[in-house]
């Protein structure tokens, strides 16, 4: 009786040891750690070696790395991110593998080693991957080390690790860092059109786009079976901690868990970069005699700080035509302070006649090319008209405000500009000198001066 209840008390004990194990693979590598081995290449090492075809490693070599990324949350599924150090690390690695939960036999900040010897090598980038390999229609790509290999490829470190302290960055640093490695933003939150969206779309590997106060962005990617996929986005603002990757060139940031994402604080104040000011106006037009195609338009900001473009836009009406002819979008373009933006539709020609670049080279037929005869509007990001050459609908031949084979330019003590056109604030010459204009036509480069302001 006592044997058969001494047995019973077995098989219950065994049973329960198997249903705590819940399905999860925890064999050896989980349980035995490696005191003996030795690293003898390092990650600087490795990435001289690889190129950007498949290639087998063939000689007997021990790389040491430390472990970053987890499954835990199922962001990460069938690789294992590695860097080279605990802090400050100079590069990282991308491990494919065929293991499910891979976290519990690799927690964050594991130290281990890969024998690399019959694994294959390859790089995109900046991204160097170790793998199995994997041919498709007679292409060799890198592949996931089956799991009943690993064992033999891959060996946790007795010394226990440590904890991973990420590179704190910007997002315009990231281009300069090496790939696969932890990083942390500060000041970053997620982009406001996509407020109310969530982590992912179900089933579908989704980006979301993370940006910083100055509007500097970089793409957060999730996978659509991660645990958190359906969660809303924050809206608050805060810190990010991610595995840094690229694709190609380009940054892309991969969370571990919504562990990584800390955003508590106020969202970043809203950038106004619109703005209306007429201390921008037009301050020379010309339209050379002697070389149609060193025409320009100049702008002069008056204001004793830069002035930032952001949509403004400068118009023209060719001949007596009431509609715009065409225009230049202006943004993108910051103008010092009592300083001059010169516009050629000739960069090339402009350059070789004056002897220094233009500031803004545009097309032909645009506001920069009229041969003197037309009207021209500056209108700043309000559709507001701040400054005027011209009649509208009046055709310039004949009129005060002919600059054929000549130039138009503003007067000195002229320091704004104004919507309606007052022939008094300029000095125009032209081949006719009808209305008042100066009959004494111009050549360049000697009878003009762009990018000063006279």
């Amino acid at each position: 009786m006592k044997n058969v209840l001494f047995k019973t008390i077995i098989v219950i004990g065994s049973m329960t040891l198997l249903c705590c194990v819940d399905g999860r693979e925890f064999d050896e590598i989980g349980s035995n750690c490696e005191t003996d081995m030795a690293a003898n290449i390092s990650f600087k090492d490795l990435d001289s070696m690889v190129q950007e075809e498949v290639v087998q490693i063939q000689e007997d070599l021990i790389l040491e790395g430390y472990v970053i990324s987890s499954d835990r949350a199922g962001n990460f599924f069938g690789e294992l991110y590695l860097q080279d150090a605990l802090s400050n690390p100079s590069k990282g690695i991308q491990l494919e593998m065929d293991l499910r939960e891979s976290h519990l036999k690799f927690p964050l900040g594991s130290k281990v080693y890969v024998k690399l010897k019959g694994l294959y090598l390859s790089k995109k980038g900046n991204n160097i991957r170790i793998g199995s390999v994997f041919s498709s229609f007679g292409n060799i790509s890198i592949g996931r080390i089956p799991s009943g290999k690993l064992l033999e490829h891959l060996f946790v470190s007795c010394d226990g690790g440590g904890i991973v302290d990420p590179v704190v960055t910007t997002i315009p640093e990231m281009n300069s860092l090496p790939s696969n490695i932890v990083v942390q933003l500060q000041s970053v939150e997620f982009a406001d059109e996509i407020f109310g969206e969530t982590y992912a779309i179900a089933e579908e590997e989704t980006e979301r786009a993370i940006q910083d106060c100055d509007e500097n962005e970089v793409m957060l990617v999730n996978s659509g079976y991660a645990d958190f996929q359906a969660e809303s986005l924050p809206e608050n603002n805060g810190t990010l901690t991610a595995i840094l990757a690229k694709d190609g060139d380009v940054p892309q940031l991969f969370v571990r868990t919504l562990e990584d994402v800390n955003f508590t604080e106020e969202r970043c104040p809203e950038i106004i970069t619109e703005f209306t000011s007429d201390q921008i106006f037009i301050s020379e037009l010309a339209d050379p005699d002697n070389n149609s195609k060193a025409r320009f338009v100049e702008l002069y900001n008056s204001a004793l700080e830069p002035l930032d473009l952001n949509l403004w836009t400068l118009r023209r009406y060719t001949n007596d035509n009431t509609e715009v002819s065409s225009t230049i979008d202006l943004s993108g373009v910051v103008i010092g302070p009592e300083s001059t933006l010169v516009i050629s539709p000739n960069a090339e020609e402009f350059e070789l006649v004056y002897g220094f670049a233009t500031d803004l080279g545009v097309s032909t037929n645009s506001p920069a090319d009229s041969n003197g005869d037309d009207n021209l509007e500056l209108v700043d990001p309000f559709g507001e008209v701040i400054d005027v050459f011209g009649v509208i609908g009046e055709d310039g031949t004949g009129t005060d405000h002919e600059f054929e084979d000549g130039r138009a330019v503003r007067n000195s003590d002229i320091m704004g500009g104004s919507p309606i056109f007052t022939f008094g604030e300029w000095t125009i010459f032209n081949d006719s000198g009808d209305a008042g204009t100066i009959k004494t036509p111009q050549n360049a480069p000697e009878d003009f001066s762009p990018g000063i302001r006279e």
